[in-house]
């Protein structure tokens, strides 16, 4: 049974950075396809970036240039790289995979995921 632990999360100043990390367990759902999205209380998911097998990644217009995910195989792991950040990227960032499509999964409303972690929260204060 697979499982996503993400950490990284905390409190920063705007402009600030921080690095998200999705520790992978068990066998992977999907090979193709994983990502991030965020969630604030209230409110839809939000997709914010994408990868496939190939590295191939994509992003959401509001973290682009911003926001770097990537991946680990050897570690089974899962990153985001957020600089610049501002107020209105805080929320619960979720680690997810099985997203069935790169841009769907930062574009569509509320994307879906076939399975995700329980969450790390990101602050930004201004």
């Amino acid at each position: 049974v697979q499982r996503l632990v993400e950490s990284g999360g905390g409190s920063v100043q705007a402009g600030g950075s921080l690095r998200l990390s999705c520790q992978i367990y068990g066998n992977r759902w999907s090979s193709y396809c994983m990502g991030w999205f965020r969630q604030s209380p209230g409110q839809l998911r939000e997709g914010v970036a994408a990868i496939d097998d190939a590295d191939t990644t994509t992003y959401a217009d509001a973290v682009k240039g911003r926001f770097t995910i990537s991946q680990d195989n050897a570690k089974n792991t899962l990153y985001l790289q957020m600089n610049s950040l501002k107020p209105e990227d805080s929320a619960m960032y979720y680690c997810a995979d099985g997203c069935a499509d790169l841009e769907v999964a930062v574009t569509a409303i509320n994307p879906l995921y076939n399975i995700w972690g329980q969450g790390t929260q990101v602050t930004v204060s201004s």
